[in-house]
């Protein structure tokens, strides 16, 4: 019958796969193609990856599915052996889309705990990571100098429609199921020459990377016409549908994927982006590598660290390292003084940077709330209205179950029309943090905290106390670096008579006057400096000792349970 499995399929497929790999280097004869041009990529191999055993990877799925672990459902090497397998003509007009930059990133490997550990802190009603010290969220900045897309122009946005099975199969040439609209994506790669994708054991990363350049280019075409249009227009299917999405669109599929189940185990979307943001922001969790210095766009410059630990121990000690983070260790402007040599689409993409705006990727609308990081453009944070639960509806990620035709450039003029302004700016008059960190722990509380250390009850109170605990570290590490600058100052005009006699020149008064006057503002910042000290030393007392009372709820609350427990066992 049809679609019947016969039983000695799979053993037969994974014998010929074991074949196939093992008698690759032996067997396939040296390509009289033009020579790949391959990346830099890093001198060390990858670990050996064993031969796929079907019914291995069928338990170790419905694991990851129960545990909510994830994995990648296209790799970025496989996509980026297609783009070296084409010829130049075709990979020049990739280039004049916007493309040519993300292009030249290297392999990079995915760093599955650390993706874990942003996802499970991603609130879909904020769009936006709840971390200890506050909202953090991606920017179009970040994304245009991580990645070097374009971030800028007209919204990714037009028809939706209830069924795209006969404009795939014309302009994709491709089966496409009925009971779906989107293309198979093993049907997908196998068009494009990709046909057995797996790595083999023992070899390298390297040598997987020139092994799929040589099948890949084996199956497309290699003059301008209809067959390469095809091959491109796959391509960008592969590229963008299953991997990336699109230019502006990238960063509100990058939310949209954030916020979907954490039951779902693929990482979609284009998983070196998190991984760098967290490397430029969160440097102190030392999960990346910084081997390329000076290249852009700054994807290229970084690699992740190895970690031999299993997933598991990787994510819990992942979640404690956050926890703990130094919160003054936090990057909010790791672009600061940063200039635009070398990357001149961020010239034009500069008009959209710190604004909160509205980001279109078709049937997905999503806010950059950036008004809720106001940090992250050198402000203090003011109090701000927490987004709930948002009254913009949307039809599902899926295609099935729209029945009309969508126009999303009627359905969400308002907000398109938001992003042609160009949003909003982000402003702020706060001279201190506290307001917003004593709102943002009664709205959030213990669902910051994600270790097993955790778990217990951090109490509202407690993580109200930390909040103010860490705007105080802050406002005292401001007042001490007022405090040397002006004793730095004071010392030279006293040290120069010259240096003196020339500031009072401009100031219009005596060496000796504004020597006083100094005096007068080192004496008020060091008092300012000393007051700011306590208040950090009586939260920090507060804290310690709001936590010992904690723990000795905890403990009475388990004497209580084992009491009852021990009284219904003398009534049974």
């Amino acid at each position: 019958m049809e679609g019947e499995k016969n039983p000695g399929e799979g053993s037969s497929r994974r014998k010929r796969q074991a074949e196939r790999r093992s008698s690759r280097c032996q067997t396939e004869a040296p390509p009289v193609e033009e020579e790949v041009d391959t990346v830099e990529m890093d001198a060390e191999e990858e670990e050996e990856a064993p031969t796929m055993n079907v019914e291995e990877e069928r338990k170790k799925r419905t694991k990851e599915m129960k545990s909510g672990e994830m994995r990648a459902q296209v790799s970025w090497t496989l996509v980026l052996a297609v783009f070296l397998a084409f010829p130049r003509f075709k990979r020049d007009r990739i280039e004049e889309m916007g493309f040519g930059e993300i292009f030249r990133i290297e392999r990079m490997r995915v760093d599955l705990a650390l993706t874990q550990a942003l996802r499970s802190r991603w609130d879909a009603e904020a769009t936006a990571f709840v971390f200890p010290w506050g909202h953090m969220i991606p920017s179009l900045e970040d994304v245009s100098r991580i990645t070097g897309l374009r971030v800028y122009g007209k919204p990714v946005s037009g028809f939706t429609y209830p069924c795209y099975h006969d404009l795939a199969e014309r302009l994709l040439e491709l089966p496409i199921e009925r009971r779906s609209s989107l293309v198979p994506r093993v049907a997908l790669q196998a068009s494009l020459g990709l046909h057995e994708a797996g790595k083999s054991a023992g070899e390298s990363e390297d040598e997987y990377l020139k092994w799929l350049v040589r099948v890949s280019r084996r199956e497309l075409a290699s003059e301008p016409g209809a067959e390469a249009d095809m091959d491109l227009r796959r391509f960008l299917v592969l590229f963008l549908g299953r991997l990336m999405f699109a230019t502006r669109a990238f960063l509100a599929h990058q939310f949209d994927s954030l916020g979907a189940s954490e039951r779902q185990t693929s990482t979609s979307g284009f998983f070196p982006f998190l991984q760098v943001w967290a490397y430029l922001h969160l440097p102190a969790l030392g999960r990346g590598d910084l081997t390329r210095l000076g290249l852009v766009p700054i994807a290229r410059r970084w690699d992740s660290c190895r970690d031999s630990r299993n997933l598991g121990d990787q994510l819990e000690r992942l979640q404690e390292a956050i926890e703990s983070y130094p919160y003054l260790d936090v990057i909010w402007q790791p672009y600061l003084g940063k200039g635009d040599e070398g990357r001149p689409w961020l010239v034009q993409a500069r008009p959209y940077f710190g604004r909160s705006v509205w980001l279109h990727a078709l049937n997905r609308v999503l806010p950059l709330h950036l008004h809720l990081s106001q940090r992250s453009l050198g402000l203090r944070q003011s109090v701000v209205e927490f987004p709930v639960r948002d009254r913009f509806r949307r039809p599902g990620q899926s295609f099935r179950g729209l029945h009309d035709t969508t126009d999303w450039r009627e359905w969400a003029k308002e907000q398109i029309d938001n992003w042609e302004c160009r949003g909003k700016a982000v402003k702020s008059d706060a001279t201190t943090d506290d307001a917003y960190l004593q709102a943002y722990a009664l709205k959030y509380g213990g669902k910051v905290y994600k270790s097993a250390r955790h778990q217990v009850d951090v109490t509202d109170e407690i993580a109200s106390l930390r909040a103010l605990l860490y705007s105080a570290v802050q406002d005292r590490e401001a007042a001490q670096r007022q405090t040397a600058e002006l004793r730095r100052e004071l010392g030279r005009v006293r040290s120069t008579g010259a240096g003196g006699a020339s500031s009072s020149r401009a100031t219009g008064g005596s060496p000796s006057l504004l020597e006083a006057q100094l005096v007068g503002a080192v004496l008020r910042a060091e008092e300012a400096q000393r007051h700011l000290e306590e208040r950090e030393r009586d939260l920090q007392l507060t804290t310690e000792h709001a936590m010992d009372l904690q723990g000795q709820r905890d403990q009475l609350q388990g004497e209580v349970r084992a009491t009852q427990s021990e009284r219904d066992q003398l009534r049974i």
